[in-house]
C-alpha cells in the first residue's frame, strides 16, 4: 500500500471545470462545429507570420527585457496616444504580458489583500473571480440589465463600501457584445472621483467595434486613467490567441507595483513575437481594419439566421453574437447548449455560466470569428432547429 499523500486544502474549492472546457470537449467528442470558444479558425496574416520567423532566424530567441522590448513599448505608446489622446511613457508605464489574462491576474495579485472587495459586472469573463478569490479578495457582483446589458450606476454606487479596492470593467463586453458609452465612462469617473479605487479596464476587443461606434478607452478620461490599468490583447487583435501576447498600460506608480509581481510571475514573454509585433504595428491598418473585417462576419452570420427561430441580441463589438432561443424550447441554457452540440453538431456557450447565481435568460453565445464556410454550415443547422 502506498503512503498517504499530503492533505490538500484547495484555495479555490468552489471552482469547477470551466464552461469553455466543458463545451470544447463536448464539441470535439461529437465532432461539432465549434462556435463556443473565442478563437478564430483562420490563420494570422502571412506578413506577421513571416516577421516572427525572421525574428527567430535573426537570433531573438533568448530572454526579452522584463517589461518587454523598448521598441515595442514605444510603438504601443504611440498607438494609444494616436487613438485616445493619452501618452503612456514607454519606460515606466507599459508592460508586455503573456496575454491579457496574465495581466489581469498579476494586477489583482499585486493589489488585492485579504478582505478587499472587487466589484465585477456580471455576466463576466470567467478569469476575474478566481483571481480575486485566490488572493483573498471578495468579489462583489453587479448584474447587468437583462434587456440591454447596461450598467445600473445607482446600484453600482450603492455597492461601493470602505472595503472596495478595485472595480473591473470590460468594453467591448464579453459575452454580451455591448459597449460602455461615453456617458457610462463619465459616470464611472464621477463616482470614483476622490476615492482610492483602482480600475482594471479589460479592452481586449478594442479594435472590434461595429456600426460606426467608438471604443471608449479609460485612456480618454483623465481621472479614470489616473487610477486604471488598460489590459489589451495582441492575440485577439491579430488572430493568434495561442501566442498569449498582450500588454497593460497604467500610471507609473501603479505600474511599478505591477512589475514587482510580474517579474516573479513570468519575468518576460515571447521575444521573437515581440520583435514581429513591433514591426507589424507600424502599419495601423493592420488593426484599424478589424472593425470592417468582423462586422462583415457578424452581418453574414445574422443574415444567414434571419429565417431561424433564434432572436439575436445586438452585438456592437467583440466577435460574439448572443442568440435568444426562448421561441424554441424552455430547456435551461446549459441543457440546450449541450443538446445543440450532441444532437445537432453546433457548439455554443450558455450565458448563465457568467451570471450571478446562474441566472438563466435562455441565451447562448456564438463566436463568429470563423471562415465563411464554417458559418454557412453552422447557420444552416441552426435554421433547421
Amino acid at each position: 500500500m502506498s503512503a498517504p499523500g499530503p492533505k490538500l486544502h484547495s484555495k479555490l474549492p468552489q471552482v469547477e471545470t470551466s464552461i469553455f472546457t466543458t463545451m470544447g470537449k463536448l464539441a470535439v467528442k461529437h465532432k461539432a462545429i465549434n462556435l463556443s470558444q473565442g478563437f478564430p479558425n483562420f490563420k494570422p496574416d502571412p506578413v506577421l507570420l513571416d516577421l516572427v520567423s525572421r525574428a527567430m532566424d535573426d537570433g531573438y530567441n533568448q530572454y526579452a527585457p522584463m517589461q518587454g522590448i523598448f521598441s515595442l513599448r514605444e510603438t504601443i505608446s504611440e498607438k494609444i496616444a494616436s487613438l485616445y489622446g493619452k501618452r503612456y511613457h514607454p519606460e515606466s508605464e507599459i508592460t508586455v504580458t503573456a496575454g491579457a489574462t496574465q495581466a489581469i491576474f498579476t494586477i489583482i495579485t499585486a493589489f488585492i489583500r485579504s478582505g478587499d472587495e472587487v466589484i465585477v459586472f456580471k455576466p463576466a469573463y470567467d478569469c476575474y473571480e478566481p483571481a480575486i478569490q485566490i488572493n483573498g479578495g471578495v468579489p462583489v457582483f453587479q448584474q447587468l440589465n437583462d434587456s440591454d446589458f447596461r450598467v445600473d450606476w445607482e446600484a453600482f454606487q450603492q455597492a461601493i463600501s470602505p472595503k472596495t479596492k478595485m472595480v473591473i470593467i470590460n468594453t467591448p463586453h464579453n459575452p454580451s457584445g455591448t459597449l460602455l458609452m461615453a456617458e457610462d465612462m463619465l459616470r464611472l469617473q464621477e463616482i470614483l472621483k476622490n476615492t482610492d479605487i483602482i480600475v482594471i479596464s479589460d479592452e481586449v476587443y478594442e479594435h472590434i467595434v461595429f456600426d460606426g461606434n467608438t471604443h471608449e478607452s479609460v485612456a480618454k478620461y483623465s481621472d479614470l486613467a489616473s487610477r486604471s490599468f488598460i489590459c489589451a490583447s495582441f492575440g485577439k487583435t491579430f488572430h493568434a490567441t495561442g501566442w498569449k501576447m498582450g500588454y497593460c498600460a497604467a500610471p507609473a506608480a501603479l505600474m511599478v507595483e505591477f512589475q514587482r509581481t510580474h517579474e516573479f510571475n513570468v519575468f518576460c514573454v515571447n521575444h521573437p513575437v515581440q520583435r514581429a509585433l513591433n514591426q507589424y504595428l507600424k502599419t495601423p491598418e493592420h488593426y484599424l481594419g478589424l472593425n470592417r473585417f468582423y462586422q462583415e462576419k457578424r452581418d453574414f452570420f445574422l443574415e444567414a439566421l434571419r429565417d431561424s427561430r433564434f432572436e439575436p441580441i445586438p452585438s456592437k463589438g467583440t466577435y460574439f453574437q448572443l442568440l435568444d432561443y426562448s421561441n424554441i424550447t424552455e430547456e435551461s441554457d446549459i441543457a440546450f447548449a449541450k443538446r445543440l452540440t450532441i444532437d445537432h453538431g453546433v457548439a455554443s456557450i450558455p450565458i448563465s455560466a457568467f451570471n450571478v447565481d446562474g441566472k438563466d435568460n435562455k441565451v447562448l453565445r456564438f463566436c463568429f470569428a470563423k471562415t465563411k464556410d464554417t458559418l454557412e454550415r453552422a447557420t444552416a443547422i441552426l435554421c433547421g432547429i
